[in-house]
């Protein structure tokens, strides 16, 4: 994946209302890291037995039937779905977890609101699209696994014949486009921080001393 654009196999997974504990579930949330939870995204449909964190899908029953644990699927990098996607609490795990996994891009009709900005800030691109539109793409989903492109710049999605655009907050795609985080972002400014702090500490040393 360039930083512009992203290609890959979609994922069609047709539900309403998946929530961050379906995403991943509340026992995988002990681990102190940032990384390693793609084994445990959709825990729950991707496994019929009961994990614990450090268990590798090897050592798991899978769920031959689940979308992602179908040969055609297990490398996808776009995720199709519905309404509402990752509402519920507010774990970052739930990003964590899709974006370990591979994923680089979700679609749907619409998203939790703190989901939506900490897929940004750990370069995934959420695309809020109408339901017409969602509609659309899944019916191409039923035809086979399908190819999407995903020009950010341009903001559009390519699937097959089918050109759609969508919306999203320039500073948040420049995010993904540029690959910033918080700490890039605030030291865009580091002139003016060290300027501030110069005439602080000069107009009140004694905060200093």
């Amino acid at each position: 994946m360039s930083n512009s654009r992203i290609q890959g196999v979609v994922a069609p997974f047709d539900r309403d209302n998946i929530d961050t504990d379906q995403i991943i579930p509340t026992e995988y949330l002990k681990s102190i890291k940032k990384f390693g939870f793609g084994d445990y995204l959709f825990d729950g449909w991707r496994y019929l037995d009961q994990g614990r964190l450090g268990m590798t899908p090897g050592e798991r029953a899978i769920n031959k039937e689940f979308i992602l644990n179908q040969p055609a699927f297990q490398s996808s990098t776009i995720l199709l779905t519905r309404d509402n996607f990752g509402c519920g609490s507010s774990r970052e795990h739930a990003v964590w977890a899709l974006r370990d996994f591979g994923f680089q891009a979700v679609i749907a009709s619409s998203f939790g609101d703190i989901f939506y900005n900490n897929c940004f800030k750990n370069k995934i691109l959420p695309i809020q699209i109408s339901k017409e539109n969602i509609n659309l793409l899944f019916e191409l989903a039923t035809l086979g696994p399908q190819s999407f492109e995903i020009s950010l710049i341009e903001q559009e999605l390519k699937a097959g014949k089918i050109s759609m655009s969508f919306e999203v907050d320039a500073n948040q795609i420049n995010r993904i486009i540029h690959n910033l985080d918080d700490i890039d972002i605030t030291l865009k400014n580091k002139q003016r921080i060290e300027l501030f702090e110069t005439n602080r500490r000069n107009a009140r040393p004694w905060i200093f001393e």
